[in-house]
């Protein structure tokens, strides 16, 4: 039987700053459950990836020096959105978010997939 599920590019939408009061302790455990779950997701036979990958880098280039400053609100959330439309599902992780929340709307919106548990993310031969 010909397995039809085509290997996707997810993009695992979860808490960066949400609930942290931006304390770099919790920031770093938020990054940690997004990338174990990217690891599963991999592990699915799929391609996970971050915005934060894609974001933290740019918003450091262009010269960021507090979190949450101009730079950092001007990259953060609109890389994630431009990542979000070279992706095929979103993977929804961790708490409460209004930026992943944002990723679930858009994604809804773009008729791509949205997923709450790993599980639920068809698995590749």
């Amino acid at each position: 039987m010909k397995n039809d599920t085509k290997n996707m590019m997810i993009l695992v939408a979860g808490p960066y700053r949400s609930g942290t009061n931006d304390d770099p302790e919790l920031i770093h455990r938020n990054t940690e459950l997004m990338q174990r779950m990217a690891l599963s997701v991999y592990e699915t036979g799929h391609l996970p990836v971050l915005g934060e990958w894609f974001a933290l880098p740019l918003i450091a280039t262009a010269g960021s020096r507090v979190l949450g400053d101009e730079i950092f609100t001007r990259l953060f959330h609109p890389v994630a959105t431009r990542l979000l439309g070279h992706c095929d599902a979103v993977l929804r992780v961790g708490g409460a978010s209004q930026g992943s929340d944002e990723m679930v709307r858009l994604a809804v919106e773009q008729g791509k997939p949205v997923y709450f548990s790993i599980e639920e993310i068809p698995v590749l031969p």
